[in-house]
């Protein structure tokens, strides 16, 4: 929450859950959810699962998007050959954060 300069009414606002959570969780009367864990790493991208879990990596990540399947697991729904007869050499997909990340065959 310091990282973003964060209120916990603000940090509870924006990943979705009620301001009674953070405060409970804070004041550890609850451990954080698995639910909760995962919605501050969805919209946090740079909070890394490990690192929140069990303090392994590090804070912020270096790399803000990791795409969770391989390119392989889309070739099926992904064609590989236009009506041209031109083949794809590589797909290139850029984030709103400015990020991106290249896909070669």
């Amino acid at each position: 929450m310091e990282t973003h300069q964060l209120t916990a009414s603000l940090f509870a606002d924006k990943i979705g859950v009620q301001r009674s959570s953070i405060s409970h969780i804070l004041s550890g009367r609850n451990k954080p959810s698995l639910d909760f864990i995962l919605k501050v790493t969805g919209v946090f991208l740079d909070v890394d699962i490990h690192w929140l879990l069990n303090g392994i990596g590090e804070f912020p990540k270096k790399t803000l998007h990791t795409p969770t399947l391989p390119l392989e697991s889309h070739t099926t729904t992904l064609p590989l050959i236009d009506n041209s007869g031109k083949k794809i050499k590589r797909i290139v997909v850029f984030y709103e954060d400015g990020t991106f990340d290249e896909y070669q065959k």
